[in-house]
């Protein structure tokens, strides 16, 4: 069976591409970092409909773990053709309020962790025999392009990973494919706690007349790992926003 490591994938969007994967017949490595028994749920779902899952804790924001959590998957998969770089922390906090120490924690896991993962990957994805070749796929955000007044640095961390994408594309042509995937206003738990006015206010800008859903997501993650002629490329996947 082929098989793919989605980090951060107890929830939200990462729970929607481990199980569109698996339904598409991957083995799937399950990655989280403090919900236990959310990752269990998704095996334990994954294997209810005959599919195959391992739950593996790590905090990408940690090399060392990041590099063993890579390993362990490989163990436990016997291989990997697939990786999704999907792990990432917020926080709403003005630059005035932002210690150095949050800032880095953003960055250490939603940019340098997808660094280490990616390094830590590639001899086994180039290993991969699956056809089209082996890809990886960066989940970024629409705030890589808007930026945003009270996260600027996980604005700024978004959009380090489009130039980490671009830069990863022309490291490993052509034997491994790095797309990115930049998703607008989701509906996970990270943007459950906007207020009626916000939600409103938001769903205004969305020409499509109504917010995505991690299954969205997934559904662009599926199409860049089966395009073979792409690589380099960010898919927009924000319901028309960014055209106003």
């Amino acid at each position: 069976m082929p098989s793919a490591l989605v980090t951060g994938s107890s929830r939200g969007i990462g729970r929607a591409v481990a199980e569109r994967f698996a339904r598409d017949g991957y083995d799937v490595a399950v990655n989280y970092f403090s919900s236990e028994a959310a990752a269990e749920g998704v095996v334990t779902g994954i294997e209810s409909e005959g599919g195959r899952a391992t739950a593996i804790r790590a905090d990408v924001g940690e090399p060392e773990a990041a590099e063993r959590l890579v390993e362990t998957a490989v163990d436990e998969l016997g291989g990997l053709d697939h990786l999704v770089n999907n792990a990432g922390i917020d926080q709403h906090l003005y630059t005035d309020s932002l210690s150095p120490t949050d800032f880095d924690r953003v960055m250490d896991v939603n940019v340098n962790g997808a660094f280490t993962v990616t390094k830590a990957s590639l001899a086994h994805l180039r290993e991969s025999d699956v056809d089209p070749s082996p890809s990886v796929t960066n989940v970024s955000s629409i705030l890589a392009h808007t930026g945003a007044a009270i996260e600027c640095h996980y604005a700024a961390s978004k959009a380090g990973l489009l130039g980490l994408t671009k830069s990863h594309a022309a490291d490993f042509a052509p034997e491994i494919r790095v797309n990115a995937v930049a998703p607008g206003h989701i509906e996970t738990d990270m943007t459950g706690d906007r207020s009626e006015e916000e939600r409103s206010e938001q769903l205004t800008a969305i020409p499509v007349g109504r917010f995505g859903q991690p299954e969205d997501i997934a559904d662009a993650v599926a199409y860049l790992r089966d395009a073979g002629f792409v690589t380099g490329e960010t898919l927009e996947v924000n319901g028309g926003e960014l055209m106003r």
